[in-house]
């Protein structure tokens, strides 16, 4: 075979149409051999060629006879020196970092590992067996795709509302997805999913990892799988266990497919992206790529001892992002899942790790830098976790401009609220109205904050109300894992029951919860399955269950309809009411020179909230209004902003309570949108300064136009008239009001 010099960039295989370009990066590696498998299912490589180029520490050549679909691998020679940070082993074969597509799976065995298992000097003991027959192996892709007329959605913060799900989970039991397509990208692409999604009313989904991953040991040894996938081993590949074999395309090309047809559906795609750590683990891990390749260069380790990592993740290592090279894989990764696949943006997972540069998380980090000027990733979304296991890891609120991120004290201030605890009400409205303690110091907007009740980590909605306690024994961990501390509440029963007032309070509770979130100043976030009111039996922390668990059950009962119908309910009123899409965030003061302000909180007598309101223990009642005429901001073609006036009121107390509905002008009428404790009541019209029957643990919404409406109503004939032709026309998705007979005279407040 011929072997030319080549070139040292760009990293990885690349078919240019003629031949493949192959470029390795190791800095510290005395030799590197590049190794041609002829099948997937060959021990040994067909072809080992000696790579003679180095430049810039880039290992290179090119091979003109080799083609798309060809298989390969690499070994690395260096010194086997656990205590000074190397632990090259040229018995093993290693994965490209830069690897497109992955060819043969791993396979796991004890000759993966680059020390023999039980020896008492454990990983100071070399391994001379040879992995070829069970390392993960690339494959060499051609690139080309015709993308059409595709264009991303651009979806503006203040408009987005995402759905976070697992590709197999949500697929697996779709009846619209056929049994060869199901647990696929392909599959996630099928016309039935995508019109729930559509009918749903989301804007961008948030797909679980994709990044090629593992099966960790210990799970493969007790017949389980890693199922969420947050253990990465190559971060330019797609998943190829979603990849459907009914279909000619590879999982390249599939991804492509399902971007396309999302964002033919105007839906953006976001990406749960692990970059903190790798699949190979601590010192006892296997040597299945940048172990192999240049341990010292891509890993943190301790400085005492170069033989142990340093662990912000709780997975056994943390990428090395002080080193330019890693830097370089991280940023050459994004950039390619954004220019080649199509991909909307990014949610890094445990993102406190990539900002520590030497110990501390430092948000002016280098990693923040390189994103920030760069044109192309500078542009998409960037959402954090915010924080990591290490000593100070909990960042939330301090990540720089341009990102957001999930914000784990909206989650437990609603969770608690909702609960009952006491003491919570300052904390909730602060949640509430976009958590501007948290981000508008910095000049972030109230989308800084992702707002989220329940995630993929921790109880589902359905088990939120269902459980006080976590039951994981399916993991096979004794119960020992997943977190204790869910602020859950079981409504008065461990787990499911035949109680009708258990299950009503449930039902009740989780439309709290579900209003909350999709009325809240910030970018609401739903797990998938929560509007199908799947339930994983009290599990928190559903890892390794790739089950009926895990996987959503479409089969619905009349209550789960009832539910879905109400989700969709509520993500319409958020999409057609500019008042919860704001981009700055409220002032909390008469604006424009008059003497109202843009938002006002109120007790349950019908006036503003006081100090001594705010301070009550006690307290878990309280309403907010916010008029649709003081928005003060412009669209884009720079007309002023204005819709209907909202009043929320919300009581977390287990019995009813009265509560006074203020004015903003005499005469004025608020119409009901939903009340959570009354589903499917009737849009009545309910006169201020009367009383409402405000149900324990319930939540209303009112909606009027601000001024219209009052003076309309004092200048229409008591009788003989229905408020129908005084009723400004609802926006999109609301439908017309429902006129009941205490619109043609009698009061049409209920309880008063």
């Amino acid at each position: 075979m011929r072997v030319w010099p080549g070139k040292p960039y760009p990293l990885g295989a690349t078919w240019d149409g003629k031949g493949v370009n192959f470029a390795l990066f190791s800095e510290s590696a005395s030799k590197v051999e590049l190794c041609l498998f002829d099948s997937i299912d060959a021990s040994q490589e067909a072809q080992r060629l000696e790579l003679t180029e180095r430049t810039d520490q880039a290992w290179h050549a090119y091979l003109p006879e080799v083609l798309p679909g060809q298989l390969y691998g690499y070994r690395v020679h260096g010194p086997y020196e656990p205590s000074q940070g190397h632990r090259f082993n040229p018995h093993k074969i290693v994965l490209d970092p830069y690897a497109k597509s992955i060819g043969r799976e791993l396979r796991w065995a004890d000759e993966v590992f680059g020390y023999r298992l039980g020896d008492p000097q454990a990983d100071l003991a070399l391994d001379e067996r040879d992995s070829a027959p069970y390392a993960p192996l690339a494959v060499v892709i051609d690139p080309a795709f015709t993308w059409g007329d595709d264009k991303p959605p651009r979806t503006p913060w203040h408009k987005t509302i995402i759905y976070e799900l697992h590709i197999k989970g949500f697929t697996q039991l779709h009846p619209g997805v056929g049994e060869p397509l199901r647990g696929s990208y392909a599959g996630l692409a099928s016309e039935l999913v995508v019109d729930h999604l559509l009918n749903l009313g989301v804007t961008a989904v948030e797909l679980m990892p994709v990044h090629q991953f593992i099966n960790d040991r210990h799970l493969f040894d007790r017949g389980k799988v890693n199922y969420w996938g947050y253990n990465t081993l190559a971060y330019l590949a797609p998943e190829c266990r979603y990849s459907a074999t009914s279909i000619p395309q590879d999982a390249v090309q599939q991804f492509k497919m399902m971007v396309a047809a999302f964002h033919a559906a105007g839906i953006e795609v976001i990406l749960d992206v692990v970059y903190n750590h790798t699949a190979e683990g601590n010192q006892l891990g296997p040597t299945l790529s940048l172990r192999g390749i240049d341990n010292a260069a891509y890993y943190k380790l301790t400085p005492e001892d170069q033989r142990f990592y340093m662990d912000y993740t709780g997975c056994g290592n943390s990428l090395n992002v002080r080193h330019p090279r890693v830097l370089q894989l991280i940023m050459d990764s994004l950039r390619y899942w954004v220019a080649d696949m199509h991909v909307d943006g990014f949610r890094f997972d445990l993102a406190s790790t990539l900002a520590r540069e030497l110990y501390e998380v430092d948000r002016l980090g280098a990693f923040f830098d390189i994103i920030h000027q760069d044109p192309t990733l500078s542009q998409v979304k960037l959402i954090a976790e915010p924080w990591d296991v290490g000593p100070g890891g909990y960042q939330v609120g301090n990540f720089p401009v341009l990102w957001s991120e999930w914000n784990g004290k909206y989650r437990d201030g609603v969770r608690r609220f909702w609960k009952g605890d006491g003491g919570t009400l300052s904390e909730f409205a602060t949640r509430l109205s976009g958590s501007s303690d948290l981000y508008q110091s910095d000049g972030r907007k109230p989308y800084a904050s992702i707002n989220f009740i329940t995630c993929h980590d921790g109880f589902n909605l359905q088990d939120l109300v269902g459980y006080n306690d976590k039951h994981n024994e399916a993991n096979g961990e004794n119960n020992q894992d997943g977190a204790n501390d869910n602020n859950s509440w079981n409504c008065g029963v461990e787990g499911p029951t035949d109680d009708p007032a258990v299950n009503a309070l449930r039902w009740q509770q989780k439309r709290n919860l579900i209003a909350t979130l999709l009325l809240s100043q910030g970018v609401p976030m739903l797990l998938a399955g929560d509007e199908l009111s799947h339930t994983q039996q009290g599990n928190n922390n559903t890892y390794c269950q790739d089950n009926e668990l895990t996987w959503l059950d479409w089969e619905l009962t009349d209550e789960q309809q009832d539910f879905l119908a109400f989700v969709k309910q509520m993500i319409s009123i958020r999409r057609s009411q500019p008042v919860f899409q704001r981009r700055k965030f409220f002032q909390g003061r008469p604006i424009f020179g008059g003497d109202e302000s843009d938002i006002t909180w109120f007790e349950p007598a019908g006036k503003p909230m006081g100090e001594e309101a705010w301070s009550a223990g006690f307290n878990q009642c309280f309403g907010v209004r916010m008029p649709g005429d003081l928005i003060g901001e412009v669209d884009d073609r720079g007309q002023e902003i204005k819709g209907d006036s909202i009043l929320i009121l919300m009581n977390a107390f287990h019995e009813p309570i009265p509560f006074k509905i203020p004015a903003r002008v005499k005469g004025q009428r608020w119409q009901r949108l939903i009340d959570t404790a009354l589903p499917g009541a009737a849009r009545n019209w309910f006169a201020s300064a009367k009383a409402y029957d405000l149900k324990g643990r319930s939540m209303v919404v009112f909606r009027t136009v601000a001024g219209d409406l009052a003076v309309d109503q004092a200048k229409a004939p008591r009788r003989g008239r229905t408020l129908a032709s005084a009723a400004p026309t609802l926006k999109d998705g609301i439908g017309q009001p429902e006129i009941d007979s205490s619109a043609t005279g009698s009061d049409p407040l209920e309880g008063t």
